[in-house]
């Protein structure tokens, strides 16, 4: 006897751009900084809570929003170290993520980097691939 058998394949659609920065500074700091070099007014957000450990309480961390109206683009700038714990484990040199999401044009998305990096307290800004992390469910909210 043959059983016909079928395999669900589940893969996560991530469809964001994901941008790594190094700084020491605060967040509502940096974020002031930010919203001067590139024009933008990141708002204050509740904190993302994501259930990382096995544990009564969820690890909180710091989020902001921004939206360009003109492409319906929209920018989160979210901490990577929460009140117990990393948002991305394997990033730990990283102190925040800029992830936008919807459409945003290349030519756009090189000179928000060229911006990023030429603010003086910012140690570096880099476009990291989601899909090469191996936490990537922890920036799905």
């Amino acid at each position: 006897m043959i059983l016909n058998r079928k395999f669900l394949k589940f893969e996560i659609d991530l469809d964001f751009v994901l941008i790594a920065i190094t700084t020491s500074l605060k967040d509502y700091r940096i974020c002031y900084l930010i919203n001067k070099s590139l024009n933008f007014n990141f708002i204050k957000m509740p904190d993302l809570s994501v259930d990382i450990q096995q544990g009564p309480a969820p690890v909180l961390f710091s989020r902001y929003h921004y939206n360009w109206e003109a492409t319906e683009t929209d920018f989160f700038f979210i901490a990577n170290k929460g009140s117990d714990g990393y948002l991305v484990p394997e990033m730990k040199k990283a102190d925040y993520f800029l992830m936008i999401k919807n459409y945003i044009d290349d030519n756009d998305l090189d000179n928000i980097l060229s911006a990023l990096n030429k603010v003086p307290e910012i140690v570096a800004a880099v476009k990291i691939d989601p899909k090469k992390i191996k936490s990537r469910e922890n920036l799905l909210f």
